[in-house]
């Protein structure tokens, strides 16, 4: 047992551990719509839904699925960007009792197919463009029928008219939706079912599975990760903690996070729908659109990723957007630069802090303090209920203040496991302890610092090289927009350290000029030897930069240069 010295650290408001009600995720739904019936709960492009709509439009999903056949635990895929349905559909899934799949639209044929083939999915809801690359792999999963909806299905007239013609301009082809037996249109379903109340079976949350979120596969194959009722719910009632100034039924929540992404669904789609509040959904992040957003729908809470706070601050009109509507931003999925940090901070006036977690999680473990004492370059400290160590290794042993090894978790909101991967779930816990796979170390104080990935750690000539260290410096040269730092193969350090650098619009940079930048901050065996400009870098949907993925680049560089 860890002793939770962090726990000194917690203003009197949050408490040290909450109450989790014995119901299902859904609940969140049922009792917004009873406390709040007429208020708005969506608005998506100028389109609003009320809580009464949100609450009814996911019962008629729920008994069309049933009578699709879906039962208790079935697997129903939702392949949508933000918008009303992708909140109608994830509801009215479990109302049904079955399993969430998350699925990201930007899948390739073969990720879709490798998705849906290894969850089980009988049943995906898509939007229409994507109806093509569906019925492409149909036969190779078990999906049994198709439910598809458009952009268009949501949005306020004249824009629901224009916007097909925008969509054929754009992608080229109108969709044509055939095979009637298996294909459903979501507009036909919201028409044709009954917004009755579905029989709910009682079940015991920590053990029933609310949704299948499978991990990035930057480290060989996705894994579905199993997330129970519980594990849901308590992630979201430590994030409703955390935030303890904020008034339910009164915040207004920005969700340009994507739903698909597990962050995203936790601090807007649970988080908005458990206090009664509003959130405003974006289909993609676009940098003016975001900003042209902001102003016009004040929101209150932006939970976001250090490159969307980037993009925004280099827009050259930023300065010409009222952003003070903004009161705190929860920023996840990568490291948070200190500069982005205090630039924005100064821009909107609101509190942006950094926090931690991953899939498995639920997906949130730490973040700094909103309101209270903050600690530049920590992750913060664990949340209620919510253990972490630092261990040697996977020998179990707890390290002391100040040593790195590896970061471990336990609490309420650590997956029940990998779906159909007993052997990985085992290997993923030590003592009962959640491996990250995330190096770090914790303070006096309790609070966390992630020094690197495990697998990221370059080893150049022996010595260990975080390349997050490296990258803070490069973030603080004026001209450096976004960068990434990794280990590529030397034939005679083993590894060298190579930047991939993206300019500020109207900056210049030279590669000395980062190089004797680096030498006046860094030790010499940590400067990199390599760099390279680019216009963009490879990212998640969340914005998350795939260093795995100029790894790969450059092995494969090497391979054809050796060919």
């Amino acid at each position: 047992m860890s002793e939770k010295v962090w726990l000194s650290q917690y203003p009197k408001e949050i408490p040290h551990s909450l109450t989790y009600e014995n119901e299902p995720v859904q609940s969140f739904l049922t009792r917004s719509f009873e406390k709040f019936p007429n208020k708005t709960a969506i608005h998506f492009l100028g389109r609003e839904v009320t809580y009464k709509e949100l609450y009814e439009s996911s019962l008629k999903f729920a008994n069309y699925l049933k009578r699709l056949g879906v039962e208790r635990g079935d697997r129903v895929a939702i392949m949508l960007p933000n918008c009303p349905q992708s909140v109608i559909a994830y509801y009215g899934t479990l109302y049904a009792g079955g399993i969430v799949v998350q699925t990201n639209p930007l899948y390739t044929e073969r990720e879709l197919q490798y998705q849906m083939a290894d969850s089980g999915a009988k049943v995906i809801l898509a939007l229409d463009i994507l109806y093509p690359r569906i019925m492409k792999v149909l036969k190779a999963t078990q999906i049994e029928n198709v439910i598809i909806t458009g952009i268009k299905d949501y949005l306020p007239f004249p824009k629901n008219l224009v916007y097909p013609f925008i969509q054929k301009k754009q992608y080229g082809f109108t969709v044509k939706v055939e095979h009637k037996g298996l294909t459903h249109l979501f507009t036909e379903i919201m028409h044709l079912s009954e917004p009755t109340p579905v029989k709910q079976d009682k079940i015991e949350i920590e053990e029933e599975i609310a949704l299948l979120q499978y991990t990035g596969g930057t480290t060989g194959s996705p894994k579905g990760v199993m997330l129970t009722h519980k594990n849901l719910i308590a992630n979201t009632k430590m994030c409703d903690a955390w935030l303890y100034r904020c008034k339910p039924g009164e915040e207004v929540i920005l969700g340009v996070l994507p739903f698909f992404h597990v962050y995203g669904m936790t601090t807007v789609l649970l988080l908005s729908v458990l206090n009664g509040n509003k959130m405003v959904l974006l289909p993609k992040f676009d940098v003016e659109q975001t900003l042209k957003t902001i102003e016009k729908q004040k929101p209150t809470l932006f939970p976001g990723a250090p490159t969307m706070y980037i993009g925004l601050l280099n827009h050259p009109d930023i300065g010409k957007y009222n952003l003070s509507s903004i009161t705190a931003c929860l920023s996840g999925s990568a490291p948070l630069p200190l500069e982005v940090q205090e630039k924005f901070e100064k821009i909107t006036g609101g509190k942006l802090v950094e926090g931690y977690g991953l899939t498995e999680t639920s997906p949130v473990t730490h973040v700094n303090f909103i309101w209270d004492q903050r600690v530049k370059g920590s992750i913060g400290v664990p949340w209620p209920d919510t253990e972490a160590v630092i261990l040697k290794s996977t020998e179990g042993e707890v390290l002391a203040a100040g040593e790195i090894g590896e970061i471990a978790i336990k609490g309420p909101q650590v997956m029940k496991g990998y779906y159909n991967r007993p052997e990985e779930t085992a290997m993923s816990f030590v003592d009962g302890w959640f491996l990250t796979g995330d190096l770090g170390y914790m303070d006096d104080a309790g609070y966390f610092y992630v020094v690197d990935r495990k697998k990221d750690m370059i080893i150049a000539g022996g010595f260990n090289i975080y390349p997050r260290e490296v990258e803070e410096v490069l973030y603080e040269h004026e001209a450096v927009q976004e960068c990434v730092v990794a280990g590529i193969p030397d034939s005679y350090r083993g590894e060298t350290v190579k930047a991939y650098i993206v300019l500020k619009e109207g900056k210049t940079a030279t590669e000395e000029e980062l190089n004797a930048h680096c030498r006046q901050n860094l030790a010499a065996y940590k400067v990199p030897r390599q760099y390279e400009f680019r216009k963009e870098l490879p990212k998640t949907a969340v914005g998350k930069i795939l260093r795995r993925s100029l790894v790969e680049e450059e092995k494969q560089k090497l391979t054809e240069l050796q060919a």
